[in-house]
């Protein structure tokens, strides 16, 4: 299936930006969540291997054609098969995050992907595994989205309701709790 080779969006990485939730790009709605999944190295570590290979859409009911088994990187295109929906969900990398900690800040891993042509939305998503220095190991979920089309558009607040409802389900994933 051919995906496209360009994302559907021209804010391509805006999920880095500090201030998406009270700025998101114009014309997207902006989400942010985090919850507690752990303590300890030991769970930090766990969560950020399972997040960097699909761990989070996967233990989530979702299935993830990846290219490749390794931890994914930026420029992967993945297809998505989300449950009640007819078609696949392209995706593509676009950053990974790796960053040690130290001085008071936390470590942090993760990566954001974008939407392709198909995908029902226009946007970005970003999942991180955040091991704060207190020991606790936390999952941050940043996006900006809205509808790729009319027919999404007029079906807005069911789409709104599936992107809440897969939220939740991305952040209970890591956590033990289904």
């Amino acid at each position: 299936m051919h995906t496209g080779d360009t994302f559907t969006y021209a804010e391509v990485g805006a999920t880095r930006r500090a201030d998406l939730r009270s700025r998101p790009p114009r014309g997207y709605r902006a989400i942010e969540r985090r919850v507690r999944i752990g303590r300890g190295e030991a769970a930090w570590r766990a969560a950020a291997q399972e997040t960097l290979r699909w761990g989070i859409q996967r233990r989530s009911g979702i299935e993830v054609a990846a290219p490749h088994e390794g931890p994914l990187a930026a420029g992967d295109v993945v297809l998505m098969r989300v449950p009640l929906w007819p078609r696949d969900v392209p995706c593509r990398v676009v950053y990974t995050v790796d960053e040690p900690g130290g001085a008071g800040e936390p470590a942090v891993r993760g990566f954001a992907y974008g939407t392709l042509p198909g995908h029902p939305e226009r946007g970005e998503e970003v999942f991180l595994v955040e091991h704060d220095p207190d020991g606790s190991v936390w999952l941050r979920i940043r996006a900006f989205s809205r509808p790729a089309g009319w027919i999404f558009r007029a079906a807005y607040p069911a789409v709104l309701l599936m992107q809440r409802l897969s939220t939740q389900r991305y952040l209970r994933s890591l956590s033990g709790r289904r």
